[in-house]
């Protein structure tokens, strides 16, 4: 593993890098509430054929926070940080990681950017409204109803306690005892500033708007078609298996996998079970 930070419109971006410069590419966005941290497993176990690269988005893990007069903290911003990273590295082609927000930021990459995308391993990322899990019912509420009451809803979920809540509050307790407490305990002290909560909450109010766009992901899986792996963890409250299945309305050939047990964080869970279809996609992707 390699770590280092570049400057992605004046912005350090911290990232972590593995594998051969001149393997086929893997970009690694992140989700919420986390950062390139979660794929500190992938990487290396990736590492003697594939070269992957995972970093940080602006207000999250070891990047800067920028004011908010000079990064737009939406989807299209970070989106566009994608685009940056990959341009940096001077990527032409390469495969995506879509998970959690990731999915919404690389979705929106792949329509801006189409003839570089070789494939998607979708992970737990949510493009079909019809199939949002009941975990949305505190979000849902306050797009009805924004109120003030509402909104001390979402910015209690953002803090110590509410991000282990994300991590192990929906799988059984034994799988849970397999989520290691570093992701919240070590994660939460770097984003408790001010601006990085207000960040969080704001992305937050932000999935209403995003909504919009969930046709746009779709038509484009439906349109280009590119070769899908669906990675799901079941036990999900946000996004449950009739999300991952949701899929294959539009990437009927997609190779579609229900872990039993896992939940939004399989990669913690569930690694052994979910590496052999990782690298067998990208052996693939490569033939």
């Amino acid at each position: 593993m390699r770590h280092g930070t570049i400057e992605v419109q004046s912005i350090p971006i911290f990232y972590r890098e593995a594998g051969p410069p001149d393997g086929s590419v893997l970009l690694l966005p992140h989700g919420y509430p986390g950062s390139s941290f979660q794929f500190r497993q992938l990487m290396p176990a990736l590492a003697d054929r594939w070269h992957t690269i995972a970093f940080d988005f602006p207000g999250f893990g070891y990047s800067g926070t920028p004011d908010r007069k000079q990064f737009a903290y939406d989807f299209n911003g970070y989106a566009e940080i994608l685009r940056g990273v990959a341009d940096h590295f001077e990527l032409e082609r390469y495969a995506l990681w879509l998970h959690d927000y990731g999915s919404q930021i690389g979705l929106r990459h792949a329509i801006a950017c189409p003839d570089r995308i070789t494939g998607l391993v979708i992970q737990n990322g949510d493009i079909y409204e019809d199939a949002l899990g009941p975990k949305y019912a505190a979000i849902k509420a306050y797009w009805a109803d924004k109120s003030r009451a509402r909104l001390q809803q979402l910015e209690a979920a953002v803090s110590e306690k509410g991000f282990r809540e994300e991590f192990v509050g929906e799988v059984a307790d034994a799988v849970a005892t397999r989520v290691p407490p570093d992701l919240w305990k070590l994660h939460w002290p770097l984003m408790n500033t001010p601006v990085r909560r207000r960040v969080v909450v704001e992305l937050m109010k932000g999935l209403e708007a995003n909504l919009s766009w969930f046709p746009r992901y779709q038509a484009y899986l439906r349109d280009h078609q590119p070769r899908a792996l669906i990675l799901w963890g079941p036990e999900d409250g946000y996004m449950p298996a009739e999300a991952g299945e949701a899929y294959r309305r539009d990437l009927p050939n997609a190779d579609l996998h229900l872990i039993d047990g896992a939940g939004h964080w399989l990669l913690e869970t569930h690694f052994e079970q979910a590496l052999p279809l990782v690298r067998e996609f990208l052996n693939r992707l490569d033939a």
